[in-house]
């Protein structure tokens, strides 16, 4: 049984998203006495997981992708499901008891009245602005919306006048609407890599995947070692020497796909994630591009017509286009008001257990892709924020 003792405040924590990162935090904080409320926009938590495309398990493995205060069930497999993903994070949220309020969206956070020189230890106040008029006060936030969040297509030229199947990977659930056709997917992150190789698996006519910058792939497991535990690994170490140890690994694990329009990268593994590229995981895409069953073409700089122009110069006419061409953070209209709080990307500043400077009481979580997996970050920067904020009261 959770107690609350006696806090300098009487407002909650509100934690913005009720994704992974969001209820994690949110257990850690109720287990320390912090009465927290989870605000997630959607009807049910793990709503991202539960639109994702079918085919999808974490990259990470079971033991290492837990939140705090419960494990992965050993039944969901060393490599979990989508869907079990979904159940798990309902079970953590009724399993910590979690007072989450769906159906809420956040508009705006503001400071509370005027700072002062005592704000920080008195405990800094928050208002939100959310869906139905409502302004909710609390003594701290703490922001999980998530590094996926608004689906993001590039301004092709020609991309509004264009007379095909055009859309985001987001909508893309299975291969089954696409059999026969002539597909064309634009991105070769894990999203794009993936549903590529779910296509050419699932009976799509041609596959081909137009690629800009060459990523670095890596197994997912290499002599049964899971690619994460490397990332944890070499996470500290410095980046040229993780950049020479990538490079030694992918010529012992990793096959050359030169001849497959796939060369390995100029740049190093590090120092690409730096930029915030993460490592491909091979879930199929290797044994696709031999195989030809995925044919790698030169990237996409616009449309006319019905065509898909490349920047080699050719010109295609797929069936269907699926832009699997990233996210944005969409976090300007909530935050970017307030000074010092993002880059000039958009991104937070800080995440974890820092405060933007002059910014006390606001936290992010989840707005980092780490090689060393997300679920083991999110888990990790949860207790963190937990204590800072149990801290302060």
């Amino acid at each position: 049984m959770v107690t609350t003792p006696q806090q300098r405040s009487s407002h909650p924590v509100y934690v913005i998203g009720g994704g992974p990162g969001g209820l994690a935090v949110a257990a850690s904080l109720r287990e320390r006495g912090v009465r927290v409320v989870v605000l997630e926009k959607s009807d049910a938590v793990g709503a991202s997981w539960r639109t994702h495309y079918d085919r999808l398990r974490l990259h990470t493995t079971r033991r290492l992708s837990g939140l705090p205060g419960l494990r992965i069930p050993r039944s969901f497999g060393r490599w979990v499901a989508r869907a079990d993903v979904v159940r798990y994070l309902e079970k953590y949220a009724e399993k910590h008891e979690l007072e989450v309020v769906t159906g809420v969206e956040v508009f705006r956070v503001e400071r509370a009245g005027a700072e002062s020189a005592g704000a920080e230890s008195a405990g800094a106040e928050w208002i939100l602005h959310a869906t139905g008029g409502r302004r909710l006060i609390g003594r701290a936030v703490v922001v999980a919306t998530g590094y996926n969040h608004t689906p993001y297509v590039p301004e092709w030229p020609g991309r509004d006048a264009y007379e095909g199947e055009l859309s985001h990977a987001r909508a893309y659930r299975n291969p089954g609407p696409y059999a026969g056709k002539d597909v064309l997917v634009v991105g070769v992150g894990n999203t794009g890599a993936e549903i590529a190789a779910d296509l050419a698996e699932g009976g799509a006519g041609r596959v081909r995947l137009a690629v800009r910058t060459v990523p670095h792939i890596v197994r997912r497991t290499t002599l049964g070692w899971p690619a994460q535990r490397s990332g944890i690994l070499i996470r500290r170490l410095p980046a040229g020497l993780v950049d020479r140890l990538g490079a030694l690994l992918a010529r012992f694990a990793t096959p050359d796909l030169t001849a497959y329009g796939l060369p390995r990268p100029d740049t190093g593994l590090a120092t690409r994630q730096r930029e915030g590229a993460v490592p491909v995981q091979d879930v199929g895409l290797i044994d696709a591009v031999r195989s030809g069953k995925v044919e790698v073409v030169a990237a996409v700089d616009g449309f006319e017509g019905g065509e898909v122009l490349l920047a080699d110069g050719t010109r295609i006419a797929p069936d269907a286009v699926i832009a699997a061409t990233g996210y944005r953070r969409a976090l300007e209209p909530l935050l970017g008001h307030l000074d010092g709080v993002l880059d000039e990307h958009g991104r937070p500043v800080v995440h974890g257990a820092r405060c933007p400077r002059d910014v006390p009481g606001l936290y992010f979580t989840g707005f980092t892709n780490p090689i060393s997996g997300m679920f083991r970050e999110l888990a990790m920067d949860a207790e963190k924020i937990a204590r800072r904020i149990a801290r302060s009261r």
